[in-house]
């Protein structure tokens, strides 16, 4: 019996520590060395007018309020690693966690606009 409790709680904590590692909130020194990584998709879900007065240099925009937002994340290639970012890391949170539950293995909050030209990001 206690061998088979020890299975379980080491599945669990595997478990854990791989839904923990789909959704992780990245720091702007951690983004930047993220996006010198091949693969690395950078995402903006900001709106298009938010997007047009500054972004990340080389960020792709997918409005979070969009009505086709879903759809347009689902299309995303899944085995790419994607760093999401919006004006608080509020909208991109809920995108973490909106692709974590749809088999999205690699995405890390990178929080807010601000917080990322402030510590330097390149911005358009």
């Amino acid at each position: 019996m206690s061998r088979f409790l020890l299975l379980t709680f080491a599945g669990a904590l595997a478990f854990t520590q791989l839904s923990c590692s789909s959704n992780t909130s990245v720091t702007p020194t951690e983004t930047a060395a993220l996006l010198q990584k091949p693969d690395v998709v950078l995402l903006d879900v900001r709106t298009p007018e938010e997007y047009a007065d500054g972004h990340l240099a080389g960020a792709r925009n997918i409005d979070f309020k969009a009505s086709d937002f879903n759809d347009r994340i689902a299309q995303l290639d899944k085995s790419k690693t994607y760093v999401l970012y919006c004006a608080s890391g509020n909208r991109s949170g809920k995108t973490a966690k909106l692709m974590a539950e749809n088999g999205f293995t690699k995405v890390d909050n990178a929080g807010g606009f601000k917080d990322l030209k402030a510590a330097g990001l390149p911005t358009e």
